[in-house]
């Protein structure tokens, strides 16, 4: 279960939630930042009523933290979660690093990579250091007092090899996961794409070093979920997640989340989306989206249409099902023993 990050604040009845979630079963739970709330918090505060389910991160942002002080919090939540923590990460957008935490946002995968290992040698309890070029440890040069010097975590850690999970839409980025991750996680997956998803992650378990396998690797998906007797309603709630990514979360020319839907063949509904998005229309961009649209991602209706939608799923790379859309509901914690049994 995906509760992800917060607009005007917290969403109501979410410890409850997350609670029910542990009860019934659910694998997991995922937090999520972009700009206001951060991932790590609200999932030690709810976490902590919690026995089982796992706790994740869908994703803390690369730029957010620097990869020693995102490795201190892993371990960190792992200690206290006795071994159920999962470090999601993500570059996020140019829009978000530049604008928002003033870093550089060039060579996203040659950072990504060099973040991890150093997120990896942290948790391991290794003398960090690095040669860059994008996180240099110890930082020495002109404008520094040269008396950095290489350290090693005096936190001990739960595992010294926790599970990190990447999140990524393009196929390089993918095929990353694959290879230096022990896990993926699509925000947007259709099972119309499987084909091209497969090859991208076969390109990454086929390189040299490769962490894991297709038969051990996980593929958490996030794909919202709204039962509802009323179609059109339950995809409407959709509808306006998706023009807000489509249309928003990203400039014209350069919008990855808008180029998944773009590879699925909705080229010229997106350029509609993003037109009306930018220029303030934000209902009108929500409503040119149609319902096929919506069902790429999203499973909507009634409960036997959604048990019929969610067959197209079962047979794809995806692990599983990261569910989405959860605080919409009239009353989430009874929705959850509806979902449960309308997909077991």
């Amino acid at each position: 279960m995906h509760l992800g990050y917060w607009s005007a604040g917290p969403p109501a009845r979410a410890g409850e939630i997350v609670r029910a979630a542990d009860d019934l079963g659910f694998d997991a739970i995922y937090s999520a930042e972009a700009y206001g709330s951060d991932a790590l918090t609200p999932l030690a505060w709810w976490g902590a009523s919690t026995t089982r389910i796992r706790l994740g991160t869908n994703v803390i942002q690369l730029s957010a933290r620097t990869p020693t002080a995102t490795a201190m919090a892993a371990m960190t939540m792992d200690h206290l979660s006795d071994g159920r923590f999962i470090l999601g990460l993500g570059v996020s957008g140019p829009q978000v690093v530049e604008g928002w935490y003033g870093q550089r946002y060039p060579k996203p995968l040659a950072r990504t990579r060099e973040y991890i290992d150093i997120v990896r040698r942290t948790v391991a309890r290794e003398v960090v250091t690095s040669g860059g070029p994008h996180y240099p440890l110890p930082l020495i040069d002109g404008g520094t007092t040269g008396l950095g010097k290489p350290l090693r975590s005096t936190l001990h850690p739960y595992r010294t090899d926790l599970p990190i999970f990447l999140g990524a839409e393009g196929p390089k980025n993918v095929a990353l996961a694959a290879e230096i991750a022990d896990g993926w996680l699509p925000l947007f997956f259709s099972p119309r794409s499987d084909d091209f998803y497969r090859a991208a992650l076969a390109e990454g378990f086929a390189r040299a070093g490769a962490r894991r396998t297709a038969s051990d690797f996980e593929v958490h998906a996030s794909v919202p979920v709204i039962i509802a007797d009323d179609l059109d309603g339950a995809a409407d709630l959709v509808r306006r997640n998706l023009a807000l990514y489509v249309g928003g979360m990203g400039a014209r020319g350069q919008n990855f989340h808008l180029d998944v839907f773009a590879r699925m063949g909705w080229e010229d509904v997106c350029a509609q989306v993003q037109d009306l998005y930018l220029d303030g229309r934000k209902d009108e961009a929500a409503a040119a989206i149609p319902l096929e649209m919506v069902d790429d991602v999203a499973l909507v209706g009634p409960a036997a249409r959604v048990r019929e939608q969610f067959s197209r799923w079962e047979p794809t790379v995806v692990t599983s099902l990261l569910v989405q859309g959860v605080t919409f509901w009239p009353d989430p914690v009874a929705g959850l023993t509806t979902l449960a049994e309308t997909l077991s």
